[in-house]
């Protein structure tokens, strides 16, 4: 039920965050259901990415307390998973700039 009402207010955030994609008018080359999808994209990827860092954080201090003679590889594989999260979520951030059309060839 947490997890319910953590989206419903995350949604609600970027859904009123929204407004400055709306603030230049139908008629404006810069508004598109992309940009709104982009933006939700967005959100959804740093939401999925704080609770999978948070997840990561709590498992590894947990299984620290448990075994502290094999700290260092949990600390070191700990690390690693997390490097790995944010390189998916950087390539998922990206994806959301090119649809919305901010960055790509043309754009560098």
């Amino acid at each position: 039920m947490k997890v319910l009402k953590l989206f419903v207010v995350a949604f609600t955030f970027l859904l009123l965050s929204a407004a400055p994609a709306f603030a230049d008018g139908p008629n404006s080359a810069v508004f598109s259901g992309a940009a709104v999808g982009a933006g939700i994209g967005a959100g959804l990827v740093m939401i999925g990415a704080g609770w999978g860092f948070g997840r990561i954080g709590a498992t590894a201090l947990e299984s620290m307390a448990r075994q502290p003679e094999v700290a260092n590889k949990v600390q070191t594989a700990m690390i690693v998973i997390a490097a790995l999260l944010e390189g998916a979520t950087f390539f998922a951030l990206l994806v959301c700039m090119l649809v919305n059309g901010r960055v790509g060839p043309l754009n560098w």
